[in-house]
């Protein structure tokens, strides 16, 4: 018996259902991927992104980037660049009645009073005080230093002349060199009754205050820097 062939209808119902489902899931494809939603993947990874932090996932955050870092710290990095004015460099004719300058400001408030009770009285005498060094920093005595070492070959012999920044009496604000010869000379002859007095044999330029100096005159001298127990670590 012949069978009598598919009718075209038949057909086109068989092509069209495919073709129907094809598109209904390319259709859902484009909203989830409109509303952002993951498409599901197969994956063998424990580890796979797909798990939630924190819910018994191993994912981890990304380390964070440069900028979210803490920077260094500073305080352990020597600071680069020129010193100036505010590491206690002086500018040129700098006296001791210049408060502007930090040098002269940053030195002991009973220091740079005796000073000033000096000046006007030196200046009748036609002498006047120019600071050539006062408060330094840190960073500017140790610089001082290096600059002392290669000078004079070794430490030993630039300890005669420059302190470290812990003992140095400037960094403290407790010294001042002062010229010119004049005024070293005038002070050297009046400062005890002031309470200024040199300490060191070698450094005629170099003055601290010693309250008992008006009553008692200033101590013995030491030699250098290095005979002074100050200076000793």
């Amino acid at each position: 018996m012949t069978r009598n062939p598919p009718s075209s209808r038949t057909s086109t119902h068989r092509i069209r259902r495919p073709l129907l489902v094809v598109g209904l899931v390319a259709v859902l494809a484009a909203i989830v991927v409109a509303l952002g939603l993951p498409l599901l993947k197969p994956s063998s990874d424990p580890d796979s992104a797909t798990a939630t932090p924190g819910q018994g996932s191993s994912v981890r955050p990304p380390a964070p980037s440069l900028p979210d870092r803490a920077p260094p710290d500073s305080s352990q990095q020597e600071r680069r660049g020129p010193l100036d004015e505010a590491d206690g460099v002086v500018p040129d004719g700098s006296t001791v009645l210049d408060d502007d300058v930090p040098a002269v400001a940053n030195l002991d408030a009973d220091l740079l009073a005796a000073l000033r009770r000096a000046a006007p009285v030196a200046a009748d005498d036609g002498v006047a005080f120019t600071v050539n060094s006062g408060w330094r920093s840190p960073e500017y005595q140790n610089q001082l230093l290096r600059k002392a070492v290669a000078q004079y070959g070794s430490e030993a012999e630039a300890a005669r002349w420059v302190a470290t920044a812990t003992t140095s009496p400037h960094v403290s604000g407790d010294a001042i060199d002062i010229g010119p010869d004049e005024a070293t000379a005038w002070l050297a002859e009046h400062g005890a009754a002031y309470g200024l007095c040199r300490i060191y044999r070698n450094e005629p330029w170099h003055f601290e205050l010693r309250p008992d100096a008006p009553d008692r005159g200033c101590p013995r001298r030491y030699a250098d820097p290095t005979q002074d127990p100050r200076m000793r670590p």
